[in-house]
């Protein structure tokens, strides 16, 4: 039987575990056995995330079982903004490692997006091994527009859904409340939060809209994934918090609920969010020093959706079934990992 080792195991919130579990749900239903012990026989590797055992690698390269490394973006919100010393410390050390591993101990590299291959190759050069580009991809049957929902025809719904939304990494959660401030002026709006966000940001946030009579925001804190469907269906659109967003799941999981999505144009949201099931509009100012962005355009774009939800709301079904369904994921993985790709 074909079996794959999939190293680190990784196990926390987060989209690196949220990978690796899809992934594995659909090896189990090709009957491919998964491992996580380099020592183990297996066909090929997949290297998720930074690993201490890089020496294992090059020997099983020796073997002549396939090493492929998957990539996310590259750590750099502390060049910009103090994030505090273990984030510090830990991004520049991930960065570190996971260029040692794709320049020197891999096959292939495979990019979650196109905007991650030029980031990397920008940053670190091109990579000898050779590169493919495979999007995330979901459940269509677990993320789905069918379903339980509680979606409000009085007020409308801003969601975020973020792992982590603290310190360094939380000027997208002011943006979107921000965001929600300007639609205020004309709809009664509610952010809800879903993600960790810290305590400080928290009470900044809510002493800000305290007074505004037609703006709510709820923090959720962390949710278990079967809870993400209801809460996208449950809600009119979704903001992409993130900035400079590599390929994120969340994006994939609103699409795929039929909620439409809206954000500024940086990293990859445009590769995920077509025009018809969402807004994306220019950021307005310099991402990559986290400069505030044009968040009136962004306002002014969203309102088609809240005004058009069936056709967005439709489209963003669409374009999940079209680009994003876990078969085809899995498929591109497997022709990478034990194919020719």
């Amino acid at each position: 039987m074909t079996r794959i080792c999939i190293t680190p195991f990784v196990e926390q919130t987060g989209g690196m575990t949220s990978f690796r579990l899809k992934f594995e749900q659909g090896l189990k239903t090709r009957n491919i056995e998964v491992t996580y012990d380099l020592d183990d026989k297996f066909d090929a590797v997949l290297v998720i995330a930074g690993t201490r055992f890089i020496r294992d690698l090059n020997r099983i390269r020796k073997r002549g079982i396939r090493v492929v490394q998957r990539l996310d973006g590259v750590n750099w919100v502390h060049r910009v903004k103090w994030s505090g010393v273990r984030y510090t410390v830990r991004a520049v050390y991930g960065n570190t490692v996971l260029a040692l591993i794709r320049n020197r101990f891999t096959d292939r590299v495979i990019y979650q997006s196109h905007f991650i291959r030029k980031w990397w190759e920008d940053w670190y050069g091109v990579a000898k091994s050779s590169a493919n580009v495979i999007h995330n991809g979901i459940d269509l049957n677990a993320y789905t527009q069918n379903g339980d929902h509680a979606r409000s025809i009085n007020t409308f719904q801003m969601l975020l859904l973020e792992a982590n939304l603290t310190d360094g990494l939380n000027s997208g959660l002011f943006h979107a409340v921000s965001v929600a401030e300007k639609l205020a002026e004309k709809y009664p709006m509610k952010v809800v939060v879903a993600g960790n966000v810290d305590e400080a940001a928290r009470k900044k946030i809510l002493s800000m809209t305290a007074s505004k009579k037609d703006l709510e925001v709820d923090f959720l804190g962390t949710i278990p994934h079967a809870e993400i469907p209801r809460l996208a269906r449950s809600s009119h659109l979704m903001f992409c918090a993130e900035v400079n967003p590599p390929c994120p799941n969340s994006v994939i999981e609103a699409l795929a609920c039929g909620l439409p999505v809206i954000g500024f144009d940086t990293g990859s949201l445009k590769e995920l969010v077509s025009e018809e099931a969402g807004i994306i509009v220019p950021y307005g100012a310099n991402p990559w020093k986290l400069e505030m962005p044009d968040v009136n355009s962004l306002a002014a774009s969203a309102e088609s959706v809240l005004e058009n939800q069936d056709s967005f709301r439709a489209a963003a079904r669409s374009r999940a079934e079209e680009k994003f369904g876990l078969d085809k994921m899995v498929e591109a993985y497997l022709s990478v990992l034990l194919g020719g790709g």
